[in-house]
């Protein structure tokens, strides 16, 4: 803006020399100003230029991380859609498990139910058919069978089994 001002002035003196005799002296002068706010303007220019790149280059490195940036949350979109869906199957999975659990802990239960009562059972019919072993009971004393015929058929129909 400044060399736009020292431009217009310079025009002003251009025209005021054309006016007056003093021109040689003020030529000089005027050509001397010229040349420096030509050379402002000139480093001006390239200051602009230079801060131009720079900030083009700013600009294109942050589009750059920009287009990375909503390439990832992409991405990442995509990659949670696919944990939210294999989430969604883990809890039905865990669901049908934890079903299965209980059912099988009835079951276990039941069975160790149905077990005890097997063994009472088996205890119960093993106080109901102990063996007496005849070698065990000493022979009667006046030669006569060692038991009754009724208890040796049930010994022996006990022993058959």
């Amino acid at each position: 803006m400044a060399a736009f001002r020292d431009m217009e002035e310079v025009s002003y003196w251009l025209l005021s020399l054309l006016g007056a005799n003093r021109a040689e002296a003020q030529q000089r002068r005027l050509l001397g100003r010229y040349e420096q706010m030509v050379e402002r303007l000139l480093e001006t220019q390239d200051g602009a230029d230079q801060r131009l790149r720079e900030t083009l280059a700013v600009e294109e490195e942050v589009a750059h991380s920009l287009l990375e940036l909503k390439e990832c949350t992409r991405l990442g979109g995509t990659e949670l859609q696919q944990l939210e869906v294999e989430l969604q199957k883990a809890s039905k999975e865990d669901a049908c498990l934890q079903a299965r659990l209980c059912q099988l802990t009835t079951e276990l239960r039941e069975l160790r139910e149905m077990e005890a009562d097997l063994q009472q059972q088996e205890r119960e019919v093993d106080e109901d058919t102990t063996i007496t072993i005849p070698s065990a009971v000493p022979p009667r004393p006046h030669g006569g069978p060692a038991y009754p015929p009724e208890q040796r058929a049930a010994l022996t129909e006990v022993c058959q089994r």
